[in-house]
């Protein structure tokens, strides 16, 4: 089956470790959009891997891994991925293809993220400043573009460089008074990323489209989450892309209808990294107990994230986006120790209650949430196996959840751990 992993959250929800254990019967495992702004955890054994531009499926060993058009390509975290795979014993070779139509991104859009960030002051749209958001504007900008195959031309190469920087530094120059940047050591830089990833570049669209025909077992990755779509996400606080399932068609040329299941990931409550409009957040010692209990902090950029209730609003409107036939909770044993929990299972708006998703972000940022308070439990989920000895309180809450958002939950993550997953029909 070709099975497609998305988050329906602000990102951050647990992809990561759903794709490690779907890969395990998958022979391809594609990525099919964002950069390395993403961040996936995936733990087996002692050992804790975080990746930003290379599939989840990469730590297994017998797994073919596409990074398809959609994505921005950054080559130097790539290659720090690669050599960082290969000193645990996982070698790329052989099995790491990049599509040639991927764009790449490079220092001028780092340094264009960084100050449009710093101009914006509190306005500020908060990125990982890694130049994603520059990278997609050059893509649909075009004049000013470099994609993975350009590297196979340095002659070519060198000219579009010397145009493009120059361009920049003016740029860059008249708007902030940014030092100049140097366009033949861009180039260098280049060289030395054609020299290591030359032989990974090709079509995607074709390999994958000969994968189709020969009954390949396919699973499709998406980065970061479905409320951060830049069309259908809380706009502007929104990523560069089409982060949710609707990005699979244009991010690697796969229609949707050649996927038989499209599984979307949240965690038992809410997190949000950056800035923007959050319903259900915490900002006080609730938000707190959840960020130590779940760790969390941005596995990009190290940053506290915001920490809320369980905003089954949001979910139902990302679920039915994606066309998502089953959910996947992670975090369930996260919220063990508290009395009480709560959902939002509605909102209020201009005094009118509604429970369709504002994606707007003037008119979410003005919502009431209304909850509904289920009780909590104490005891500890990281050795539970079976749906049938979770807690009923536990069953209640997951009960409530699917209720409200519409889709059934048919996997529940109970640690960080491969073995750490309960399975339901």
């Amino acid at each position: 089956m070709n099975c497609c992993v998305v988050g329906l959250q602000w990102g951050d929800e647990g992809k990561g470790k759903v794709v490690d254990i779907l890969a395990e019967k998958a022979e391809i495992v594609v990525r099919y959009g964002g950069g390395a702004n993403a961040g996936h955890t995936v733990i087996i054994g002692d050992q804790r891997f975080a990746l930003h531009l290379m599939p989840s499926g990469a730590v297994r060993p017998g797994t073919v891994c596409v990074i398809a058009n959609g994505v921005v390509v950054d080559p130097e975290v790539l290659l720090t991925e690669i050599d960082g795979l290969a000193e645990k014993g996982i070698s790329m070779d052989g099995r790491l293809l990049i599509s040639e139509n991927a764009h790449m991104v490079l220092d001028y859009h780092k340094q264009e993220d960084q100050l449009r960030e710093a101009a914006l002051g509190r306005q500020k749209i908060g990125t990982t400043a890694r130049g994603i958001g520059p990278c997609y504007a050059d893509k649909i900008g075009r004049s000013y573009a470099l994609r993975m195959a350009d590297l196979r031309d340095p002659a070519a190469l060198r000219e579009k460089l010397e145009r493009i920087v120059a361009y920049k530094n003016k740029l860059f120059g008249a708007l902030y008074d940014a030092a100049p940047m140097d366009a033949g050591r861009l180039f260098d830089t280049c060289r030395r990323w054609s020299d290591r990833l030359g032989g990974h570049i090709v079509n995607t669209t074709e390999y994958l489209y000969a994968a189709l025909d020969n009954r390949k077992n396919i699973l499709f990755e998406g980065a970061q989450g479905a409320l951060l779509d830049l069309d259908h996400g809380t706009f502007p606080y929104v990523t560069s892309s089409n982060c949710s399932a609707l990005g699979l068609g244009s991010g690697c040329g796969v229609p949707s209808k050649w996927v038989d299941t499209f599984l979307g990931i949240v965690k038992a409550y809410a997190t949000r990294v950056g800035a923007g409009p959050f319903p259900t957040e915490q900002d006080n010692a609730t938000g707190d107990w959840i960020r130590q209990r779940g760790h969390e902090f941005g596995t990009t950029t190290g940053r506290p994230r915001r920490c809320g209730w369980f905003d089954a609003v949001a979910v139902a409107y990302t679920a039915r986006l994606g066309g998502v036939d089953q959910i996947g909770m992670m975090h369930l044993d996260t919220l063990a120790g508290r009395d009480e929990l709560k959902i939002c299972r509605a909102y209020r708006l201009d005094g009118r209650e509604t429970s369709f998703f504002p994606c707007d972000g003037e008119q979410l940022g003005r919502v009431e949430c209304i909850y509904e308070t289920v009780p909590g439990w104490s005891e500890d989920l990281s050795q539970v196996r079976r749906y049938a000895d979770l807690p009923e309180t536990v069953r209640h809450y997951l009960a409530t959840v699917q209720r409200y958002v519409g889709v059934p939950i048919t996997m529940v993550g109970v640690g960080p751990k491969r073995d750490q997953i309960i399975y339901r029909d």
